[in-house]
């Protein structure tokens, strides 16, 4: 991906992004902006999917390396095993199947409980949550973090605000956030990707809510629909509230008429939260303050 560089000149004749990439360097900034890596040294450095599921394994990973706080070579496997990353379970019934979908892979928590162990206890998280929506502007928040020397960690809600001619993903995501440009672009790694503070902000201001689509429902349906209860046995009061055996029963009802209008979707209660999670040391000054931080207000 081709971007501007940043040239400015810090005292002593080394750039920034040079600085950034030295050991023990704090992160550079531009103006309002701020960066952890320049986007050669994200290229290199960030760390792609490591597993099925495993965004927040990966971001957990970074986060820990980033702030040089790993125990001995932090492995893959070590990081999956950390957060405790869920699977789906594709080849289950209906009900045990969305139930799989709407836990898969981890939350903020998970990401927390990992990181610190991982670290042997050396990196804290907190997170913020961003719904409902809060009075903060994203990126100059966002930065001042990252100018601190902490780690932002995205929590996305990754098919809200799709345009009308994308195809809707299929999941929320992790990602690591290694920079905020002056304009407000946010750089993310697990894949490299800048987007727009507005964009980021739709993200991360949405419900705990899952789209299933249309073939992922109706290819598990191994029971008759009227054999089958959605709406108990779950614990999460959700499930009854959004009505998704109501849902599955319309889309079949759908199919059995031969509707030329389908629902493409259903859509199921998430176990995720969308916001950031902030990561830091915890025997520094910086741990301590994020610790202490007061909650984002409520826009």
């Amino acid at each position: 991906m081709d971007a501007p560089q940043a040239s400015v000149q810090p005292a002593g004749g080394a750039s920034e992004p040079e600085l950034a990439g030295r050991e023990g360097a704090m992160p550079w900034s531009l103006q309002e902006g701020a960066m952890l890596w320049s986007l050669e040294e994200a290229l290199e450095r960030q760390t792609l999917q490591i597993g099925v599921s495993a965004c927040g394994a990966t971001a957990v990973l970074d986060v820990v390396r980033v702030l040089g706080a790993e125990e001995g070579v932090a492995k893959e496997e070590d990081a999956n095993c950390c957060v405790r990353t869920r699977l789906r379970r594709n080849e289950s019934p209906l009900p045990d199947y969305l139930l799989s979908r709407s836990e898969a892979g981890a939350t903020h928590a998970q990401l927390i409980r990992g990181a610190l162990e991982l670290s042997g206890g050396r990196v804290v998280g907190r997170f913020f949550h961003h719904h409902p929506r809060r009075s903060v502007r994203l990126g100059p928040w966002l930065a001042g973090w990252i100018r601190k020397g902490a780690v932002p960690v995205a929590t996305m809600n990754m098919q809200a605000a799709v345009p009308a001619d994308e195809e809707v993903p299929d999941a929320w995501h992790h990602q690591l956030i290694f920079g905020v440009a002056p304009g407000g672009a946010v750089f993310m790694a697990n894949p490299l990707d800048v987007v727009s503070e507005s964009e980021l902000h739709k993200r991360l201001c949405t419900e705990s809510v899952l789209l299933i689509r249309r073939e992922d429902v109706l290819q598990r349906l191994s029971l008759p629909c009227h054999q089958f209860n959605l709406s108990e046995g779950f614990e999460d009061p959700r499930w009854k509230t959004m009505d998704v055996e109501g849902q599955v029963r319309q889309m079949v009802l759908e199919e059995e008429q031969g509707s030329r209008s389908k629902a493409t979707h259903i859509a199921i209660p998430a176990a995720y939260s969308s916001g950031v999670t902030i990561f830091a040391l915890q025997s520094s000054s910086l741990g301590s303050e994020l610790l202490a931080a007061p909650e984002l207000q409520l826009f």
